[in-house]
């Protein structure tokens, strides 16, 4: 015949372990939930720094300002695309100031893409809102190419 389980204070412990369990289980799910939000924001971070470091090098690859803004805007656009990244808004801004410098003379352009994140659209369901993730970057032009 087996005994029953009691505590220090003279009751019994069974049960203890299904409420404990009830009670950290929504706990554990919301910071599993948060783990993957903040690797989900990891990766579109590293998206947009690559879509921006595409849109940079094909503007420079364009001869006009006019051109290099289209090109850059249908580079970075493609690149957000193929990362399965869910952006609700992509903004492509470009600094062309480097196409009015003379031949010989050293220029770069700068694009900066701004990526709004729909986090409903995440893998964890329930999370409201956006964040909006920019990146940077600079490619230069080349010395002794005719610039229009």
């Amino acid at each position: 015949m087996t005994t029953p389980t009691h505590t220090r204070h003279g009751r019994k412990d069974e049960g203890s372990m299904t409420l404990e369990l009830s009670i950290l289980t929504p706990a554990v799910m919301i910071l599993l939930g948060l783990v993957i939000v903040a690797g989900r924001v990891q990766v579109a971070n590293q998206a947009v720094d690559h879509a921006a470091q595409s849109a940079a090098r094909a503007a420079t690859l364009a001869r006009n300002p006019v051109t290099a803004r289209a090109q850059a805007q249908a580079a970075a656009t493609r690149e957000l695309a193929t990362g399965d990244l869910h952006c609700t808004r992509v903004r492509v801004s470009l600094d062309t100031t480097g196409f009015a410098v003379p031949v010989g003379r050293p220029a770069e352009v700068t694009a900066t893409v701004t990526c709004t994140l729909d986090l409903a659209r995440l893998a964890v369901p329930g999370i409201p809102g956006t964040r909006q993730v920019t990146s940077t970057a600079t490619s230069p032009l080349d010395t002794y190419r005719t610039r229009a």
